[in-house]
């Protein structure tokens, strides 16, 4: 029987844990991200903040704040798509599946599709960030030279 180079079997329960741990990743650091920019302005915390289509605007200091954690966030989920996801080609899959599940979470909170362009703007530049730096980095670890001994043999 032969064996294939990168053969993959589907595994959905791999898929779905997968899916369940990018989300985690996602939420944790967004919140570290806002905790660490209301440290520096002496703010309130609040859900409001991570679900709110208002949070997230050009006209006030904290608005701009929170899209610069949400950007750093998108750093920071790139790097989880490469420790746990690892293959360059399902890098825009999760990227996208996170900030669904994302909106979904928004529309639940506020009750309805999110009317804020400045929402709507921040979190594709923020998917376009993930993905972009999730796939790059998987696409460096999967093109890595494979080591090949090609010292003496001495024991034949």
């Amino acid at each position: 029987m032969a064996s294939h180079f990168r053969s993959y079997i589907w595994d959905p329960v791999l898929i779905v844990c997968q899916i369940v741990l990018m989300q985690c990743i996602y939420y944790s650091f967004l919140g570290l991200w806002l905790a660490g920019v209301d440290s520096l302005v002496q703010t309130s915390r609040s859900l409001d903040q991570i679900f709110s289509y208002e949070a997230l605007g050009f006209a006030t200091m904290q608005g701009r704040l929170s899209m610069m954690a949400f950007i750093l966030n998108s750093l920071t989920c790139a790097i989880g798509l490469w420790f746990f996801i690892r293959r360059g080609k399902q890098c825009l899959d999760f990227t996208v599946t996170v900030h669904f599940f994302h909106m979904i979470g928004c529309w639940i909170y506020n009750a309805h599709l999110p009317a804020a362009l400045s929402w709507w703007l921040v979190n594709v530049a923020c998917m376009a960030l993930m993905a972009v730096i999730g796939e790059y980095l998987c696409m460096r670890t999967e093109l890595r030279a494979i080591p090949v001994n090609s010292g003496p043999k001495s024991n034949l």
